[in-house]
């Protein structure tokens, strides 16, 4: 049973002159506007599956069936056909939907069309060679002489028997008739006459000027009228000069003349060749960014001109299409039905066994079978040149190489071919793909869609299904064939063992280098319709390092508000903070001055925020005007809690809650317990990195390149805090089983230089902080993205495990007399609760935020060490309990 296409109608869309035109038979539209048609009916045997298929529109002259164009389209897309002026009038075409790309020549599935529009002459020139330049201003013709006559028209494309009169010019008003051309054709919109027999003109002339002046009209016998031109006039072809003498007294019948119209292919059209594929999609840490889609795509591309020559083999002796062949000529013959303007040269050829004479007319019936297989699938005749070059490298010597003995030889066979040579407009450009990566492999991967390469029109290099991606982190290339997608790993090159990495200061640069900082990576995808060079790589990844920058100025009391040991033996490891810390806070601002510290502080963090640099300098002094806030905040705290004075707002309370109160401190002042209470911080911080970045501000898509993330905030933390601490190393040394080992262990570490710490602490901070951040790339400058103004309370527990070391090495060649050493490694596990209140905008709009929130639960592991002023940490994050998504009470209030 039949399947496919079984009828295709007018859309609605386009002007259709329905007086014209026959129901589901002919449809006659206005010129210069697109009409659209698309898919009415299927045969009853197509598969549901079938009808979701690419369709192929075949437009082809309807008397002869020759195609015109073809395209392949998606099957919900509806096909265009637009008529220009020139084209109008009783020529017709057909138009057939098809999911083979064969058309139907048993059923009509399809419909005549054909353009309609006032006939019209345009314009008009008399030339010495057909087609040739207008010479009516810088020529004189003399009788006898052959002249070409064009006229370009409108609405007479198709009349075969339009009639063309010769007009002598007097006056306009008494002009003579002198000939009338009968029979002239209108094809592609324009008459060429040749005409031979002017001669015959000159025995009608009476008196003969010197030099007369001719023009014609042309007659619409159909409608009995002359046909006019812009300006309504009828007179045409003004005027042509012909001088008194005779050339040629021979009179021959005037001619059509059509000369073969190549035109220039439309670079900008969009392409529609069969081997394609339709985009290119990356993967990259769960998020797919589209990098190609079809010509949608903004990128420069250039379409250099490919000479592309395909062969057939023939058997000895023969001049008949082998069937392996003819996959290869309709692959080509797809290409040229849907690129108008290619023209194909036909080379064949012979080897030299047998008469020379008779392998010059094999080799011409060869190139002639392959021309007739086009022509007879419906390429035009006219775009098709064959020649037979008979044999290869010559020869009559019946006893050398051209014994038939030698027939089955490579050189022999390889010679009995047809060359198959034609002009293609390649595509050839570059995408590229952005990304940040750490120094170690992270896996990305690249998608292909709708790769289809079964129907490339190339007999060599011919272009394959499947990716090739090669770079210097690669031995070799990763490849897939036959396939569509592939997953490689990529990484950058800022190495984990890097302890300043001060040449990425600007991540997309790298100093030393003086170049761009990204690790190239090539990946190779090619077919006929896009990236046709299979010598050039059409997708550059990018990857460039995930480092973030933060430069930081802090501003803040060099001292705690308040800091109380209550364990009265205390570790070595206590000993300096207790000592310092204490008496600083009891000294530091009763003389009107705060001990203050200004720091700033550079640093950087890559590798997934594992690996860590930091460059800082710190100023102390007294700064006699610094923030009162700050005293007046470490008074109200002495105030409340007592300083060494013993003046307390204790001694106000009455009797029994200040007993309790009593009998509560005095069994913190027998625990190995640490209170501090925090001073006031300011700090301003400015942070940059890389960030891919799909989408803007607004929510519209960016093309995938890598921008700045900017971020710049304003910070009070803490505005007040405080910290309790349980020393429970201490605790441990009191238990009577296991106490004297702990001290005994503690003293060798001391001996050692090596301190050991393991506490836990009860943590709470008010803090006040705002914030905006912008991303800037190239193409879209800086666009502001988000603020908020955040006010916020944390409550938490922390566990630290910690061992550290300090010592000093003599050196004489780089620091001076001595080198301070420390090394530390460390495990910290936390967990908050926070509540927060905060007025902003994002994305989605402007916010107000009241919410209580479960931070998680984590443990970080660190390693730092220092040689003099230089430091570097690692550390690694790891996550127990996570944040919960949404806030446990508030959250978001946009308006």
């Amino acid at each position: 049973m039949a399947k496919g296409v079984k009828k295709i109608k007018w859309s609605g869309v386009g002007i259709v002159k329905s007086d014209l035109s026959t129901p589901n038979e002919k449809v006659v539209i206005a010129p210069n506007q697109q009409v659209l048609f698309e898919v009415e009916k299927w045969f009853e045997a197509t598969p549901e599956a079938d009808k979701k298929k690419n369709i192929t529109w075949i437009f082809q002259e309807r008397k002869t069936r020759t195609i015109v164009l073809q395209k392949t389209l998606p099957y919900n897309n509806r096909y265009g056909v637009k008529i220009p002026k020139n084209l109008c009038g009783p020529f017709e075409y057909y138009l057939e939907a098809s999911l083979s790309s064969e058309r139907n020549l048993i059923n009509q599935t399809g419909l005549v069309v054909r353009g309609n529009c006032t006939p019209k002459i345009i314009s008009s020139k008399w030339s010495t060679t057909n087609d040739g330049t207008d010479v009516r201003k810088t020529h004189f013709f003399k009788y006898g002489e052959t002249l070409y006559l064009n006229l370009k028209t409108e609405g007479l494309n198709g009349y075969l028997n339009l009639c063309v009169d010769i007009f002598r010019h007097l006056d306009f008003k008494t002009d003579p008739i002198l000939h009338r051309y009968t029979s002239v054709d209108v094809i592609d919109g324009e008459i060429n006459l040749e005409i031979n027999n002017t001669h015959a003109w000159f025995g009608k002339l009476n008196p003969v000027k010197e030099t007369e002046e001719f023009y014609v009209k042309v007659f619409h016998p159909a409608n009995k009228i002359y046909i006019t031109d812009s300006d309504n006039d009828t007179e045409h072809a003004r005027f042509l000069r012909i001088n008194r003498k005779i050339i040629s007294k021979e009179i021959k019948p005037s001619t059509n003349q059509s000369p073969l119209k190549t035109g220039k292919p439309d670079i900008n059209a969009e392409r529609y060749e069969s081997c394609k594929f339709d985009t290119i999609k990356i993967t990259d840490e769960d998020e797919s960014i589209i990098v190609f889609e079809g010509g949608k795509s903004k990128l420069e591309t250039s379409n250099p001109l490919e000479k592309i020559k395909a062969s057939v083999w023939f058997d000895f002796d023969k001049d008949t299409i082998e069937p392996k062949s003819k996959q290869l000529l309709h692959n080509i013959l797809q290409f040229l039905v849907e690129h108008q303007f290619s023209s194909m040269k036909l080379d064949g050829y012979a080897c030299v066994i047998g008469k020379q004479n008779y392998n010059d007319k094999l080799s011409k019936r060869r190139s002639d079978a392959v021309k007739d297989f086009f022509i007879n699938n419906g390429l035009a005749r006219n775009r098709i040149t064959s020649i037979g070059h008979g044999e290869v490298n010559a020869t009559d010597d019946k006893q050398g190489r051209d014994n038939i003995k030698y027939k089955d030889e490579f050189d022999y066979k390889n010679n009995r071919r047809v060359d198959i040579l034609f002009d293609y407009f390649g595509h050839t450009g570059q995408v590229v793909y952005e990304t940040i990566a750490p120094s170690i492999d992270k896996d990305i991967t690249i998608e292909v869609i709708g790769h289809e390469t079964k129907k490339c029109f190339r007999s060599t290099d011919l272009h394959k299904k499947g990716i090739k991606v090669n770079s210097i982190q690669y031995t070799g290339f990763k490849e897939v064939k036959n396939a569509s997608s592939i997953t490689i790993p990529i990484k950058s090159d800022l190495s984990a063992f890097n302890i300043a990495p001060l040449q990425y200061i600007w991540p997309k640069f790298n100093i030393l280098k003086g170049n761009d900082s990204a690790t190239l990576y090539n990946a190779n995808i090619h077919s006929c319709r896009w990236f046709s060079d299979n010598n050039s790589a059409n997708l550059l990844i990018k990857v460039y390092p995930d480092i973030k920058w933060d430069l930081k100025f802090e501003y803040a009391c060099k001292n705690p508000i308040l800091y109380r040991d209550t364990w009265v033996k205390m570790r070595q490891a206590r000993v300096s903070d207790a000592v310092n810390k204490a008496q600083a806070a009891d000294i530091d601002g009763y003389d009107g001055d705060l001990e203050t510290q200004f720091k700033i502080a550079l640093s950087a963090s890559w590798n997934k925020d594992s690996e860590h640099f930091d460059l800082s300098k710190e100023w102390e002094g007294k700064i006699a005007a610094f923030i009162k806030m700050f005293l007046f905040v470490k008074k109200m705290v002495n105030l409340l809690i007592g300083n060494k004075g013993g003046n307390s707002a204790l001694k106000n309370l009455p009797g029994g809650t200040k007993n309790k109160c009593s009998a509560i401190a005095a069994l913190i002042g027998r625990s190995p317990v640490m209170i501090e209470v925090l001073s006031p911080s300011v700090s301003t911080q400015v942070s940059w990195s890389l960030l891919n970045m799909v989408t803007t501000a607004k929510g519209m898509k960016r093309p995938p390149e890598l921008g700045t993330k900017l971020e710049l905030e304003l910070k009070l933390s803490p505005l007040i805090g405080g910290k309790g601490t349980i020393d429970v190393v201490a605790v441990a040394e009191k238990i009577p089983a296991i106490g004297q080992a702990i001290t005994a262990i503690e003293v060798a570490l001391g001996v050692l230089g090596v301190q050991l710490t393991f506490a836990i602490s009860l943590v709470g901070e008010v803090g006040l902080t705002a914030k905006t951040s912008g991303f800037y790339t190239s193409s879209y400058k800086m666009e502001y993205d988000n603020y908020e103004v955040q006010l916020e309370n944390k409550f938490g527990i922390e566990v630290v495990l910690k061992i550290s070391g300090e010592w000093e090495v003599k050196s004489f060649i780089l620091w001076g007399d001595s080198v301070p050493i420390t090394a530390e490694a460390s495990a910290k596990a936390e967990s908050y609760f926070t509540t927060k209140g905060s007025f902003g905008a994002d994305q989605i709009g402007r916010f107000f935020n009241a919410s209580v929130s479960f931070e998680g639960i984590y443990l970080t592991v660190e390693v730092k060490g220092s040689v003099g002023k230089m430091q570097n940490s690692r550390n690694h994050k790891i996550t127990l309990v996570p944040k919960p998504k949404d806030p446990i009470l508030g959250g978001n209030y946009y308006f």
